[in-house]
């Protein structure tokens, strides 16, 4: 391979930016001959090397802070996955999703808060989300991404973190015949109940014919993986419950005293704990055409289709407990923050639950583009697209939704939650055969659910830009300008079966699941690469058995004739005991821009102003079909079910609107040959998430005590709205070599946020602490008893209430009303700050083959999460520091690659499932994973290489308000990836 001869004149670096520019929109890719003075020889430099060199160029030259990552050779990304090469940008991580990194995180900014567009064009998101998942996108056929985190009025608003704009093959901007095919077999350590190996195979194909005035590339990959994710989790932690009055030997409490010698502060104790053993095969197919046609030199008419298919099927089996609180506990130990690390609690059940979902993930984007040379320096472009994304996770055609079969027993005595040791809770149950294992003919049946929830969100874009370049003799380079039109549209629906097929065991039918039906499985396997899992779990054991036969027992059991009411099994969401919502919120967006560029010499530095503004107006509507509650009905234990009324469903239409002024400038300045200064400001914007737009209230169809819950959504929320500030200074101190400092800072308002407000709904008594209720736990303490929720049910019975034909006892007028925790979201008066500080370094060692790469992000800011309070806030998800590291060796025909992924821990959201109504927090865990990639090349044209990805298993975990509140850890382990790849060019 032959070396750029890098000589540091302004020539010389435009000669290299001209040489590179066919990985970019942004730069017209044409064919220079070279300068005598430079006298440089152009010659593709491939591999690692090659991809770093346009990379680094590519940065010098644009416009603001950009960085770009560009193909290592045709069909040839850096790494396996879009995302996981986004990580290596300083300022970038990545959120995973089984294991891969799918979604990013920019200068501290969640996905939510970042634009991918796809040559320029805005994408819908991924499961009814702005958020687009970037593992459903292969990186075959994509030349470039780059990554813009400064504004500029000529990019699309939405991206107030940075935007993505994810380049794809062009047959005219690289002429010629050349092809790329590749087949790989990855090996997926985790896996079991799937295929040792699983293939990938890809192909990418690019030609011009007819003078190249006729071009023709596309891109193919099928790519499949087979896997176990192994997982332990928390569904919620309840601040503040009622505790009974507990003799002193059966407490703990290491938290602070009062003047008085009591403790005091909050306390907490998690709502339940499982575990879950997941089989994933996932399946995904994409492909890219481009078409292109140059009638006549001035015009190129560009015709392309994207798509991509990915069908993923799950089956897991889940194990473990729900907890009651007030008379159901016995004993508790709290640290001094107030969390409960271990409590001994009577009641409930231990359950054990499959479950079984196919998810279908359809995108599709059509594009038509005219690029037109209108005169000698005027350019026009006419850009359309029509692109849509479909999430279904009815694509099990046996079940046509997703379906939990939960089995268990309420025959125990007490069960034990314990997370004094390790890094993962154990929860034990004492079962009232005398020991702590429940026997096969001892499990019965709960209930089971079934929930379809299919969505599709669309876009449709029509954008008109225009270039026009100076021709006078003043410092104006050019300006561009354009105008577009964006109707963005996010529907849904879900349908939820209810909780059918009898509940909790009671009547119990343990005849129906004989004892042969179950495996019994050791945990010695389980979470073995956490503290406190495998062998150290308790409970050590766990039952396995067969979905469809279940299914088979349960419709040949539990029919209408046993059950009565509505109620039988059946494996469908749109069960008469069930509910049903559908709702659509659309977006309409006129934008219009101009910027300018200027270049002049100041006190004769050489200096590129870039300035211009975009103004954006948006109308919102929302349209949501819902049925009307009327009642919550208790079925006895944590089992409480809204009721609706029958047949009656009802539309409400809300509209909002909002317009925007995006003000912007960047001030690059060249200081000296090697080393370029750079200023920006401008503001962005990140819209409100869709689903919260959506108008309308929702009240839990399984209303348990602490979990009153409901939502609303809010259709005329503003958008985020940041102004930024960017400084920083660039040394290129040799070929293929820089380093990079740069602070920024970002002030944010309309930061929008989770409001929780407790509300009372007419027409909604709430039997729990109501006069039955009450008189109810006195005869039972009178008696001796231990008041647990079981035992209340029953005494209200015995006292003279009757169950009505469902098995509920319902409500009465002298019961007080229901407080349900409606939480709604809306824009925090607030200004909020983020400032950090990012640094990179990038160093090739000469002519030894050697190179390395180090980059690092430090941020911070006002918009933490105050654990100690339980105030509701509005914090910034995502914020965190992070590092990455990239070693290699490519010389002689062999390159290696040595990778390290770092990102500190961070805030993942506000609220849990379960949580209590302070609208608890979610964190994740500090990450780190090691990746490897040797490639050998054959021969000019044939390439075998290996991948290693995860070589250090590492893990991800959760936490709520501090690190004792457990809320999930997840295992997949390493995989390994062998194949070979055979191009020409």
């Amino acid at each position: 391979m032959k070396q750029f001869n890098f000589t540091k004149t302004q020539i010389a670096l435009c000669i290299s930016t001209v040489l590179t520019a066919g990985v970019s929109t942004h730069i017209q890719a044409q064919e220079a001959e070279p300068s005598q003075e430079a006298q440089t020889e152009q010659i593709e430099v491939r591999g690692i090397r090659g991809s770093l060199l346009r990379s680094m160029n590519l940065k010098r030259s644009a416009s603001g802070v950009v960085d770009i990552i560009s193909a290592e050779d045709m069909g040839k990304f850096p790494d396996t996955n879009l995302a996981e090469s986004l990580q290596r940008i300083t300022g970038v991580s990545v959120s995973r999703s089984n294991g891969e990194g799918s979604q990013i995180t920019v200068r501290g900014f969640g996905p939510e808060f970042n634009l991918i567009t796809l040559n320029g064009r805005q994408m819908p998101g991924t499961g009814n989300t702005r958020s687009y998942s970037l593992e459903n996108l292969s990186s075959e056929g994509v030349s470039a991404l780059e990554v813009q985190k400064t504004a500029q009025a000529e990019t699309p608003s939405g991206g107030l973190g940075a935007t993505v704009n994810v380049v794809t093959t062009k047959p005219l901007a690289s002429p010629g015949e050349k092809y790329s095919v590749s087949a790989k077999g990855i090996m997926d350590t985790s896996n079991e109940a799937g295929e040792d190996i699983t293939p990938e195979l890809s192909a990418v194909y690019s030609n011009t014919f007819a003078d190249e005035t006729f071009g023709v590339a596309f891109s193919f990959n099928h790519h499949r993986r087979d896997f176990q994710q192994q997982s332990a989790g928390i569904q919620g932690w309840q601040a503040n419950v009622s505790l009974p009055d507990l003799d002193a030997e059966n407490v703990i409490d290491a938290r602070p005293l009062d003047a008085e010698g009591n403790p005091s502060g909050n306390y907490f104790f998690p709502r339940n704990m499982g575990y879950t053993s997941q089989d994933t095969q996932r399946e995904r197919t994409n492909g890219h055409l481009a078409l292109q046609y140059a009638p006549i030199d001035d015009l190129i008419i560009t015709l392309d289709y994207t798509m991509t298919n990915a069908i993923t099927g799950t089956n897991s089996i889940g194990w473990g407990m729900w907890n009651d609180y007030g008379g159901n506990i016995n004993a508790y130990e709290l640290d001094e923050n107030g969390t409960v690390i271990f409590a001994d609690i009577s009641g409930n059940d231990g359950s054990y639950t499959a479950t079984r979902v196919t998810t279908e993930v359809k995108e599709k984007s059509v594009g038509l583009n005219f690029d037109w040379q209108a005169t000698d320096n005027l350019k026009l472009t006419l850009d359309y697209h029509d692109s849509s994304s479909e999430n279904d996770n009815g694509a099990d055609e046996g079940l046509g939704s997703q379906g939990s079969l939960v089995l268990g027993s309420d025959q125990l005595t007490t069960k034990t939650y314990d997370y004094r040791e390790g890094d993962v809770p154990s929860a034990e149950i004492y079962w009232n055969n005398g020991t702590t294992e429940l026997a096969p003919g001892e499990i019965d049946t709960h209930f089971s659910q079934f929930i379809h929830s299919p969505g599709k969100s669309e876009i449709e874009q029509l954008q008109l830009d225009g270039r026009w370049d100076n021709t006078f003799d003043i410092p104006l380079v050019d300006v561009k300008f354009g105008i577009a039109r964006t109707e963005q549209t996010m529907g849904g629906s879900n349908a939820w079966s209810g909780l059918i097929g009898g509940f909790l065991f009671n009547p119990s039918w343990p005849e129906m699941l004989p004892d042969g039906m179950f495996t019994r499985n050791s945990t010695d396997n389980f979470l073995d690469a956490i503290d406190g899992g495998g062998a150290d779990l308790t409970p050590n054991y766990y039952y396995t058995f067969d979905f469809d036969e279940v299914v088979a027992r349960s419709e040949a059991f539990l029919t209408n004739d046993v059950l009565g009411g509505d109620d039988y099994f059946a494996t469908t969401a749109y069960h008469p005991m069930g509910t049903y919502s559908e709702s659509s919120v659309t977006e309409e967006t006129s934008s219009i821009y101009i910027q300018s560029l200027w270049e002049f010499d100041l006190a004769n530095l050489p200096m590129q102003l870039n300035v211009g503004v975009r103004y954006e107006e948006t109308e919102v509507s929302s349209s949501v079909l819902q049925q009307v509650p009327t009642a919550v009905w208790w079925k006895g234990g944590s089992e409480w079910h809204t009721q609706y009324l029958d047949g009656d469903s009802n539309f409400l239409q809300l509209e909002g609107e909002h317009d925007v002024l995006l003000p912007m400038f960047d001030l690059k300045v060249d200081l000296t040959d090697d080393l370029v200064g750079r200023v920006s400001w401008g503001k962005t914007i990140a819209r409100a998430p869709l689903g919260n737009l959506a108008g309308g209230r929702q009240l839990s169809g399984s209303p348990k005590i602490g979990s009153r819950n409901g939502s609303e959504g809010n259709t005329n929320l503003q958008p985020f709205e940041s102004t930024n500030f960017d400084l920083s200074l660039e040394y290129y101190y040799d070929e293929g070599s820089y380093a990079a400092v740069g602070y920024f800072r970002k002030e944010v308002e309309n930061f929008i946020g989770s409001q929780i407000v407790s509300t009372t709904i007419e027409g909604f008594n709430d039997i729990y602490q109501g006069p039955r209720w009450q008189q109810a736990e006195a005869d039972l303490i009178a008696d001796g008893v231990q008041a647990t929720n079981d035992a209340i049910f029953a005494q209200i019975q015995a006292n003279g209430s009757s169950l009505n034909a469902q098995g509920y006892i319902e409500p009465e007028a002298g019961d007080p009303l229901i407080t349900w925790d409606i939480s709604r979201p809306y824009n925090s008066p607030e200004t909020k700050t983020v400032d950090g500080i990012e640094v990179a370094v990038q160093h090739l060692i000469g002519d030894s083959g050697f190179g390395v790469g180090v980059n690092a992000t430090f941020v911070e800011g006002d918009v933490e999460f105050d654990v100690d309070s339980l105030t509701q806030q509005t914090p910034l998800t995502g914020l965190s520091d992070s590092a990455n590291f990239q070693g290699f060796y490519e010389k002689d025909g062999i390159s290696v690659k040595l990778t390290y992924a770092w990102r500190d821990e961070y805030l993942i959201g506000v609220g849990q499932s379960q949580g209590s109504s302070d609208n608890p927090p979610q964190f994740a865990k500090a990450f780190g994973q090691w990746d490897v990639s040797v490639n050998y090349d054959v021969d000019e044209n044939f390439t075998i290489f290996f991948d290693g990805i995860n070589l250090n298993n590492e893990t991800e975990q959760g936490f709520g308000r501090y690190k004792e509140q457990f809320l999930f850890a997840r295992q997949y382990g390493p995989r390994y990836i062998l194949g070979a790849r055979y191009s020409f060019k």
